[in-house]
């Protein structure tokens, strides 16, 4: 077995949490589909009550949204600017 440099073994952990990173963004994406679904028929349950349940998901989906633009921007930094190789 080749010895790996250990610039080389930061950088494939930091691609693997890259990766991990994203996959947490794809949740919030398929959870936001539901989370609009679930609005749409509420709204057609009661559609006097229209206002507040489009706000309230309107709210979640931005909270929800800034953990997904936030894992995006971490996995941006592991790939691109990689701190930790600066370490060593």
């Amino acid at each position: 077995m080749q010895n790996i440099s250990s610039e080389a073994f930061v950088l494939g952990l930091s691609a693997i949490a890259a990766a991990i990173a994203m996959l947490a963004a794809s949740g919030i994406g398929i959870a936001q589909g539901l989370c609009a679904g679930k609005a749409v028929e509420s709204i057609a349950r009661q559609p006097e009550a229209s206002g507040q349940i489009l706000q309230t998901m309107i709210v979640g989906q931005a909270v929800s949204e800034t953990t997904g633009i936030l894992a995006f921007v971490i996995a941006i930094i592991l790939v691109f600017l990689n701190p930790l190789v600066k370490m060593l």
